[in-house]
């Protein structure tokens, strides 16, 4: 789960990370509320959307008067912004965060992610930060510091130091940072965090360090234990199709291709889908109903994929060791009865009650295409595409 800029900030506050003051609004009145509140003469009014990019999508601007606040504000309101990450859907703009003008001498980028193949938190680092940090990891690469913290010892001042000095940081700006970091690995620890990232971390004018961004992911798996946070989801950032899924315990991720993918385990649908690619095709989500699936479940997988206007061909490929092909197959006849199919639907049903399966899809009606193997559905599934029943 994304939090909003916003939203990190009040966390790194807790925190005692050092960050702008500033206020959310949802309209230019409340935008100019804001900026009256927070006093001074230059503020920045920055688009709240789940999504890097925005300052070179327009989603942040720097303003010096009221009225530039509330135009500002304006523009960006009821809108959608897209940027290199949203992609070309974009994402709405529902609020704006108005911040306190900072006077910017030096951009740093940091950030903690989990090193999965070293099993530990690790810090990452540039002193190229700011809009331009993927140029940077893809062109320049050596300009990246990382730091992997063992799980037992925790962060250590050694390693703090570490990353100071290779960000071209002295003076009081040691002891500033190593306390930033060390707050920093404090919160992903205890809020679970996925990754948090400060691009920029600046210096300012008076040489001080202060977080002017802030982006936080919580492990969606432990927001049972964060509650507060869990009630921070702001769901028209998220995918609807995904969010649904969700709702029925489906693991679906949306993709950009046309032949929409049904199957029971992950590594199962990673190898559908590669299939499917490599015969020619394009798969249109990933979709795992899981090993313990029941038939409601599947009835309602299969609604959420017939949801998705590019979809021109189903694939549905089941091996029953837990869940059973015979209830698989109860599921699809009556997602097909119930919702009325006009694709092509390409079956392959393996493992547990597997016969029994094919005698039910045989004798429903509903014209289903049978497939004997993994390499066979794909094949016929990419043929079918493009025919409508």
């Amino acid at each position: 789960m994304n939090l909003h800029e916003y939203q990190s900030k009040q966390l790194f506050a807790e925190y005692a990370i050092p960050v702008p003051k500033g206020l959310v609004a949802s309209s230019p009145e409340g935008a100019q509320a804001a900026a009256r509140e927070l006093g001074g003469s230059l503020w920045v009014v920055k688009a709240q959307v789940h999504a890097g990019g925005r300052g070179k999508a327009g989603g942040v601007k720097v303003v010096k008067n009221l009225s530039e606040v509330s135009a500002a504000t304006q523009a960006m309101l009821g809108t959608t912004l897209v940027t290199h990450q949203t992609g070309p859907e974009g994402l709405p703009v529902h609020q704006v965060y108005v911040e306190v003008g900072s006077k910017i001498a030096r951009e740093i980028y940091l950030s903690l992610v989990l090193n999965r193949e070293a099993g530990r938190i690790a810090f990452v680092a540039s002193a190229a930060g700011g809009m331009d940090i993927e140029e940077v990891a893809e062109h320049t690469p050596e300009k990246i510091i990382r730091v992997n913290v063992h799980p037992t010892a925790g962060l250590q001042d050694y390693q703090c130091r570490q990353l100071a000095f290779g960000l071209g940081l002295g003076g009081k700006q040691l002891a500033q940072f190593g306390a930033i970091a060390h707050a920093l690995y404090r919160l992903y620890l205890d809020r679970d965090a996925s990754l948090v990232e400060v691009n920029p971390l600046i210096v300012t004018a008076e040489g001080d360090l202060l977080a002017l961004d802030a982006k936080i992911n919580i492990e969606d798996n432990a927001l049972f234990r964060q509650k507060d946070l869990a009630e921070m989801r702001d769901a028209s950032q998220e995918d609807a199709m995904e969010r649904k899924a969700a709702e029925h315990e489906l693991n679906y991720v949306s993709l950009d291709g046309n032949i929409a993918c049904m199957v029971n385990g992950a590594g199962l649908a990673m190898a559908t889908m590669d299939l499917i690619q490599l015969h020619g095709g394009s798969p249109a989500n990933f979709l795992d109903v899981g090993g313990g699936a029941t038939k409601e479940r599947v009835a309602e997988a299969f609604k959420l994929i017939l949801s998705n206007p590019k979809v021109t061909a189903i694939l549905i490929n089941i091996f029953g060791g837990i869940v059973r092909c015979d209830m698989i197959a109860e599921g699809i006849i009556a997602a097909v009865k119930e919702v009325g199919v006009s694709l092509p639907v390409i079956v392959r049903l393996e493992g547990t009650n597997a016969p029994r399966a094919r005698e039910l899809l045989a004798g429903s009606g509903v014209g289903v295409t049978a497939a004997n193997d993994l390499t066979d559905a794909a094949i016929k599934a990419v043929s079918l595409a493009g025919v409508r029943r």
